[in-house]
Parts: structure tokens; C-alpha cells; sequence
């Protein structure tokens, strides 16, 4: 039961007829997405018909009413009510809703809508009412509703945006189940009310940091959702959305908190959006390198490249200095007012990366997909002057002298066109430092990090224990015992003790969860989460008394680290004796 039609195209949408599970719809789908661009639409974007089960499918792309040309992405849907209703919506240039009253023979166009079918590659999803053969659910930014057989829509919200599926019961069209990029929802009335998704730990953070105030704050950007800085502990009884407040930047940001005043906060967003916000006086003010708006546009067309996700940070040596990366490196001593560039291009700056994302179809140009810039960087607290940056076209380069002189110090070994995620020094060896690398955008999702110990001369791979499949996004090394890392993957944490020679599972309750980035605060440890939110581990005394010694032993009891009390509650936050649970989902 299958259908190959070509190495670059899938299937990418199914349908099994209610009233007959031999007959079955499905769609195939020719899209390609590389670092640098995005493909929708080509040979094998196809509609296709079975009536034994899958055993043998027939391609009904070109059956009459059906639109010519080069298709994109498709999905398709059957009435279970009448079963000679099918819809289909289709990326093409002719694109739209289609609907079939004789079980796929024959079509027609009943709505071109761009609401239905903006951004075909990222929604094109629709579902037949199960008690009803004139109602359809066409989901994508908002959810549309139609009573006439799709003719005309009705536009709706559920409690959050970006809608991808939807469930809707066989015998009770009231009761449903949608999923956006909130998490899900049930609505008991056909989408009249929905619960709620504040119920879900589902934000997909990109970056975490913290700050400097009592107690410390933890700052994230979350897809599809605001920037926060959240309270890592209360006077309350829990940590609840009075704790949290929207911050600077956007969905994407890295962000910076000014080291001198905790509450002004610097954070980027895609196109090159850079905001200050002061928390005292509510003052916002827009700070960007250069005054761009890249969106619809390649990366090409612009003087910077600013990835979607671009860093920025403070100096640790000059808390007056704050940095911004593009496909160069920026510095600013006065609050981003003037910028001065500090580097050369630092990434492979090839053309051919460097186009417009899209097509042939459609064009999708959100800067997601620009690329040849400057992924990671960071200064050393340790030695003045000393900058690494690792780009997402696979090149790393050092200064040491603020910037004067720059030196390509990628690692031989290394496979090419590596997406450096995370620099992090040593902080007990001079030249030290560590690089996270991927390539799952490229298919390989074997895990990258590399070690150096002379200001990368020389670099080691050390991946010894970690998964094959475990790709890596993130490391920290502790700042009080040498050679402890923990590092974040695809699938989870894994933490080792012999600086990077061997590694370990490090899950405990922690869910097998994409750890997108780690900070070690005040013997903390915080990892940012895609889909789970952000957790925290409130004691790593123990793993620095940890030793062979230990391990063999039956009982031994461990000194815990200094602690505080606030007013409140004690709250629910208590060890599972049975799990040793360490970690705890705070948001």
C-alpha cells in the first residue's frame, strides 16, 4: 500500500471514505526545503483515488474542472454523508477550494479566496462536517466556516492563531478538537466557545536568559507568542501569569538585559527588529542596525543579513557594550543610537543562498529561510577582547583583539555547511571553548560538538554516548566543577562529568523534548523547550559533590546549597521520592 511517484515528492494529506474504508483520497506533494530556500509545487503534486484499500491508486489530477499547470502542496476531504462529496483545495496558480458531487470524476473552482489559501505550504488543511454535506472547515491563520457547500465562509478565531488540524466528532459535529500553534482546544458548540490553552506547558522557546534582580528573572521568546520575563520564584504559592510580562522583541528574539539596570531589556525579532524597553517608564523604542524592512524580499536585496533568529548580547567585560549579529558583527556603546560594524563578512556569503524563498508558485519571504549569517557569538569573560562567532553556512572565527583582526578557525573535520547553534567558553581553561553544531536541515541528524583548547588550532569532536538521531542544539559547562557540561539535544538533555568524553542521559522527568537552549544561573540550570515550555533543575550542588566514591556508596548524604525563604506558600513543587524527579516545568 503505496505511492511512489518521485524522490521529491510525498504524500501529504490521506483520506479514508466513512462509508467505505476501501475508498481512500490522498495527496502527494513535491516541496524541497534546504537552509536557504523553500520549494512548493512541481512533478508529483498530485490528487490521487484508490478504491481497494491502496492497493492500487489512480492519479485524478487531471480529471475535468481540475486546474492545469504546476501544483503545490493539496488537501483533500470526503462528506460522510454523502460520499459523492469530495473538496479538495490546491495551491496552483488557479488555486482554491474545488468540490466533486460525483466522488472525484468531475470539479469545479467554488472559491479562489486568498484567506483560504495564503501560505499554502504552511496550512492547506480542510475537514467535512460529519453531520452535515454542506459544511466545511477550512483552517490556516483563522478558521473559516461554510453552510453552502464552500461556496462562502463565515471567518472565526479559536483562543489561538494558526490553525493546522482539526477533529470534529462522527456523531456530534458540536464537539471538536482544533490544534494551532497554542496547542489544542474542545469546543462543545461547533466553535462557538473554546476552552482554553492556558491549561498546556506547549510554548516553543528559542533562547533563555536571566538577569540580575532578587529574585532572578528568566527571559524567552516564544513562537507565535510574546517575549516574557517570568519570576523564577514568588512570594506566592505557585508561579502563575501575574509572575510573567510581555518583554522586549518579538516571537523570535534573542534578548539582553542591560547589566547596570534590570529592567531595561534589549530584544530582536525577525527582519532585523531590535527593540529597547525600559519596565519603569514603558518606554519602547526601536533601536535596528539599519533601517530595513526585509520582508518579500531575499536576502540579496539587503546591505545586512539578519537571520530570523539573530543574536544579541552584552559585553561581560564592558557592560556599556552591546552586540548585534547579521552577516557581520555589530557593537553599539549608547544604547543601539549608533551602531559601528566590528568584522568583515563572516560567514561563506555565496550567492546561490542567498535568493529569494518560494516558488514556483508562490514566493515566502519571512527571512526564516536567510541565510549566510552570523548564528552564533559570544565574548569571553575571561580573556578581554576575545569574540568567537559561528555562522550558519558552517564557519567559525575568532578575535582577539575587539574585532582589529578576525581568523578563520573552522574545524577541518568538520562537515561542511555546519549551522554553529551555540559557542560557549571554557571557564577554566585559557583558548577553551565549545561549538554546537547541526545539519537536521540539511537531513543529517547525527549530533555535532566540538572541542577546543588552544583558541581552535585544534578541535576534538566529543559526541561519545550521545544518540545518533540526537542532534544538538545547546551546551553549558559549570562554572563551579570542571569538566561537567550538559548539553541540549533533539531528544533531551544529556549531561557528562569528564568534559565531553563520554555523556549520559540526563531526562529524570524531563520530557523527551527538543532543548532549544540552556543557561546556568545561581547553581540553576534552565533549559528553553520546543513544545514544553521551560524547566529548571534548582540545585546542581549535588552533581559537583558527585564522584566514583559516591556512587558506591549506599547512603551519603549531600550538602544543599544555600537557600532563601520568601512569603507564601510552600506551594506543590515537591521531590518525587519514587522518580528523583530534579526537574520542574515552571511555565
Amino acid at each position: 500500500m503505496s505511492i511512489f511517484v518521485n524522490t521529491d515528492a510525498g504524500a501529504v494529506d490521506l483520506i479514508i471514505d466513512p462509508n467505505n474504508a476501501r475508498i481512500l483520497y490522498a495527496t502527494t506533494w513535491n516541496v524541497r526545503r534546504t537552509p536557504y530556500s523553500l520549494s512548493s509545487g512541481g512533478d508529483g503534486s498530485a490528487l490521487w483515488k484508490s478504491i481497494d484499500g491502496g492497493d492500487n491508486w489512480k492519479n485524478i489530477s487531471t480529471n475535468d474542472g481540475l486546474p492545469k499547470g504546476v501544483w503545490g502542496i493539496s488537501g483533500v476531504t470526503v462528506s460522510p454523508v454523502n460520499s459523492d462529496i469530495v473538496w479538495a483545495i490546491i495551491e496552483n496558480k488557479k488555486g482554491g477550494v474545488y468540490k466533486s458531487i460525483d466522488a472525484g470524476k468531475t470539479w469545479k473552482l467554488i472559491n479562489s479566496e486568498r484567506k483560504l489559501r495564503q501560505r499554502a505550504w504552511y496550512y492547506t488543511r480542510l475537514y467535512a462536517d460529519t453531520q452535515d454535506e454542506n459544511g466545511l472547515y477550512v483552517l490556516n491563520v483563522r478558521y473559516h466556516h461554510s453552510k453552502d457547500g464552500g461556496k462562502t465562509y463565515s471567518t472565526h478565531n479559536a483562543p489561538h492563531g494558526d490553525h493546522h488540524d482539526l477533529w470534529i466528532a462522527p456523531e456530534d459535529n458540536q464537539r471538536m478538537v482544533i490544534g494551532d500553534d497554542g496547542g489544542a482546544q474542545v469546543s462543545f458548540d461547533a466553535g462557538e466557545n473554546w476552552t482554553t490553552y492556558h491549561n498546556q506547558a506547549t510554548s516553543q522557546f528559542y533562547r533563555v536568559t536571566t538577569d540580575n534582580h532578587f529574585p532572578y528573572r528568566i527571559y524567552g521568546a516564544q513562537q507565535d507568542n510574546s517575549t516574557v520575563r517570568i519570576a523564577h520564584r514568588t512570594n506566592g504559592r505557585f508561579i502563575t501569569e501575574k509572575d510573567w510580562e510581555s518583554t522586549a522583541g518579538g516571537e523570535s528574539a534573542h534578548i539582553a538585559v542591560d547589566p547596570t539596570d534590570n529592567d531595561i531589556v534589549y530584544g530582536g525579532s525577525y527582519g532585523g527588529f531590535l527593540t529597547r524597553v525600559n519596565h519603569k517608564t514603558k518606554e519602547t523604542r526601536a533601536i535596528n542596525v539599519w533601517p530595513d524592512d526585509p520582508m518579500g524580499h531575499g536576502a540579496e536585496d539587503f546591505k545586512y543579513r539578519f537571520q530570523w533568529n539573530f543574536p544579541i548580547f552584552f559585553s561581560p567585560n564592558n557592560p556599556k557594550k552591546l552586540y548585534a549579529a547579521s552577516n557581520h558583527l555589530h557593537v553599539t556603546y549608547n544604547e543601539g543610537q549608533s551602531w559601528e560594524i566590528i568584522s568583515p563578512d563572516l560567514t561563506k556569503n555565496d550567492p546561490k543562498t542567498l535568493g529569494a524563498s518560494g516558488g514556483p508558485i508562490t514566493k515566502d519571504n519571512t527571512g526564516v529561510e536567510y541565510y549566510a549569517t552570523i548564528f552564533a557569538a559570544t565574548e569571553s569573560a575571561f580573556e578581554k577582547d576575545l569574540i568567537w562567532t559561528g555562522s550558519d553556512d558552517g564557519l567559525v572565527h575568532i578575535t582577539k583583539n575587539g574585532g582589529k583582526d578576525w581568523q578563520n578557525i573552522t574545524p577541518k573535520n568538520m562537515p561542511a555547511w555546519m549551522m554553529i547553534n551555540c559557542i560557549e567558553i571554557d571557564p577554566f581553561n585559557k583558548g577553551g571553548a565549545y561549538i554546537v553544531g547541526t545539519k537536521y536541515k540539511s537531513g543529517d541528524y547525527k549530533p555535532y560538538i566540538y572541542k577546543t583548547e588552544n583558541y581552535g588550532q585544534t578541535w576534538k569532536l566529543i559526541v561519545n554516548g550521545i544518540g545518533n538521531e540526537d542532534f544538538t542544539r545547546a551546551l553549558r559547562a559549570d562554572q563551579t566543577r570542571k569538566g561537567l557540561l550538559y548539553a541540549g539535544t533533539e531528544r533531551g538533555m544529556y549531561i557528562s562529568f569528564d568534559d565531553g568524553i563520554s555523556w549520559k542521559k540526563f531526562k529524570l522527568n524531563l520530557p523527551i523534548v527538543p532543548i532549544t537552549d540552556l543557561v546556568i544561573k545561581n547553581n540553576n540550570l534552565i533549559a528553553a523547550t520546543q513544545g514544553r515550555s521551560m524547566w529548571l533543575i534548582d540545585d546542581l550542588t549535588p552533581l559537583h559533590q558527585l564522584n566514583k566514591e559516591l556512587v558506591a556508596k549506599d547512603l551519603f548524604l549531600y550538602k544543599p546549597m544555600d537557600s532563601y525563604r520568601m512569603n507564601g506558600g510552600k506551594g506543590k513543587n515537591i521531590k518525587n521520592p519514587r522518580t528523583k524527579s530534579l526537574w520542574r516545568c515552571r511555565y
